[in-house]
């Protein structure tokens, strides 16, 4: 019975490449594990499997009864319904511990890193098995998307390291024009409807009892929003109450500009205006300096609530 590698729902490009990284790692060290994923794929990930050749892989979302190792995540949040009836034999992730148990022990690889596939890189030289090029390439890709080309306050030198060294082996020489490639990409954000953008990099936390969920859009150059906002608060509105959450937040992150437009519909706008030592006009805020989600968003909302 082949085991399962996947990420979190509405999955990003570290997930959806670090299943397939991990899944090659561990059916190199004689396991039997296939690549999967719980969503569909961004036009960003696209592009990255694209550019190396690989497919996407399956998608699935029921995983009761089966063998399952997680990468870059740990929240229940972000797993299959099912998830309680799985066996994790592993998780291999960059973000804080989350509320998932197991029943019996597993094999873990979690890391202060911008990137789950920096880990992923580092599980390669510890077991020391050879890393093909066009993996490689996507590796170097999903730390690059990750740490916003190395922008990122969660980026250290492990990733910059790790970087370089996939950069090497996928023999990309300029990686950083390949990274500004993707972006561009990433930047397309006309041809999605509104709810696709939203839920395109979503999360959903449980915080004192409350079910916030955030999103985050990268783009080259934020006025690319300036004709659709009204639009997007639309779809936020239908995303917190259809999953009776207490607040949905938008980052719009411009990476040249190295900050981000915050959206906010919350129960408790108040709530969020604390959190960040902001007062919001028109349910939203910039937020200079402000890039990542996971070290300047979610722990001041998990203080505040």
């Amino acid at each position: 019975m082949s085991t399962y590698v996947f990420g979190h729902t509405t999955p990003d490009s570290d997930s959806i490449i670090g299943a397939i990284s991990l899944s090659y790692l561990k059916n190199q060290l004689g396991e039997d594990t296939v690549p999967t994923r719980q969503g569909e794929v961004s036009p960003e990930t696209a592009f990255i499997l694209d550019r190396f050749g690989f497919q996407a892989p399956e998608l699935k979302t029921h995983y009761a009864g089966e063998n399952v190792y997680l990468i870059d995540f740990m929240e229940s949040s972000q797993s299959p319904e099912d998830i309680n009836e799985a066996t994790i034999l592993g998780i291999v992730d960059h973000h804080k511990l989350g509320d998932l148990k197991t029943a019996t022990p597993l094999e873990m690889w979690v890391r202060p890193v911008g990137c789950s596939n920096t880990i992923v890189k580092q599980m390669y030289d510890y077991h020391g098995v050879e890393i093909p090029k066009e993996i490689a390439g996507m590796m170097m890709c999903a730390i690059l998307s990750d740490t916003v080309i190395f922008k990122s306050p969660t980026c250290t030198k492990e990733d910059t390291k790790a970087c370089k060294e996939l950069a090497t082996i996928a023999g990309v020489e300029d990686y950083k024009a390949l990274a500004m490639e993707m972006f561009t990409v990433k930047s397309n954000v006309l041809n999605d409807t509104k709810r696709a953008l939203v839920l395109r990099d979503f999360k959903d936390f449980m915080m004192g009892g409350n079910k916030l969920g955030v999103g985050q859009l990268e783009v080259v150059d934020l006025a690319v929003f300036d004709d659709m906002k009204e639009e997007l608060f639309e779809e936020m509105a239908k995303l917190k109450a259809e999953g009776e959450r207490h607040s949905v937040l938008l980052l719009l992150t411009d990476i040249m500009l190295e900050g981000s437009q915050l959206l906010v519909l919350s129960d408790e706008p108040t709530q969020i205006e604390s959190a960040f030592g902001v007062k919001l006009a028109d349910n939203q805020v910039w937020l200079p300096k402000v890039m990542s989600r996971k070290k300047q968003i979610i722990p001041f909302l998990e203080k505040q609530f």
